[in-house]
């Protein structure tokens, strides 16, 4: 309701018992004032990169954490990083849908997903030793050059570029739910399931790898956009965890993606 907004209830000019006479007891010069007054917030509320990247650093810092509790309750309690990637998808969708970034739910987004992230990783350890280090390095190589590229301006957020990245996304994951689905109903006894198809003597799933990580380090240009955008017209501070959590997501999911490329190649040897 309008009589909510405090710029109404503030003003007896808006008021039933006010009237014509209390507006117009309202100078030109208040008038002026009311339209001179600032539509950002102060140079301390607005976005800015180091203290995004310090939220950042806070978030990725959980994600170790998480993943560290993960790595060593995989045997012991395996319903554990299971249960961690159920909840982490949950919050995912809450945080994606809210209107407001939360604080709080982006954080236990990035610790619930690192137990997740450490349940799984030493489960694809446990069958090919040394791939999580492997991964680990590619993904911060994809990573550093990603940013490396875009901080120099030799890439950049388009439109057309993103309509085909979204187009991109949403074919993936038909692909993913439908692979998924033929997996859990043993349509497919293969590891991967169709990934494990061969297409001129190369798995399905190294050709999507590759097509999955150029996509993952389009994200991550539209991530690192958001917070230039945001910094660049000085958008409240709290969205800086909205840039944040877009990082965070993005970089888990090139992770996994690298990692289950890296298997499937080790598995075709």
């Amino acid at each position: 309701m309008a009589l909510d907004n405090p710029a109404f209830s503030r003003n007896s000019a808006f008021s039933a018992q006010g009237g014509v006479a209390a507006a117009q007891d309202i100078s030109a010069q208040q008038l002026q004032e009311m339209y001179n007054q600032p539509t950002t917030p102060p140079a301390g509320e607005t976005m800015a990169i180091d203290t995004t990247i310090q939220k950042a650093a806070v978030s990725f810092g959980l994600l170790v954490v998480g993943a560290a509790l993960g790595w060593v309750t995989t045997e012991s309690m395996p319903f554990l990083w299971i249960g961690a990637g159920i909840v982490g998808f949950v919050l995912a969708l809450v945080n994606i849908f809210k209107k407001s970034p939360s604080p709080a739910l982006i954080l236990a987004y990035s610790g619930v997903q690192g137990v997740f992230v450490g349940g799984i990783s030493a489960w694809y350890e446990a069958i090919n030793p040394g791939i999580v280090t492997q991964a680990v390095i590619a993904t911060l190589v994809v990573v550093g050059v990603t940013l490396a590229l875009f901080a120099s301006g030799k890439i950049r957020a388009s439109k057309r570029a993103t309509k085909i990245f979204l187009i991109a996304m949403i074919g993936y994951a038909v692909f993913s739910l439908v692979n998924f689905g033929l997996m859990i109903f043993g349509a497919t006894d293969n590891a991967f399931g169709l990934r494990s198809m061969e297409i001129f003597g190369i798995p399905l799933g190294l050709i999507l790898g590759v097509l999955v990580v150029i996509m993952a380090a389009y994200s991550l240009v539209l991530d690192f956009d958001f917070i230039q955008q945001g910094v660049r017209n000085r958008a409240p501070k709290k969205y800086e965890w909205s840039g944040v959590f877009g990082i965070m997501v993005t970089v888990i999911w090139l992770y996994l993606e690298i990692l289950r490329m890296l298997a499937i190649a080790q598995s075709s040897d």
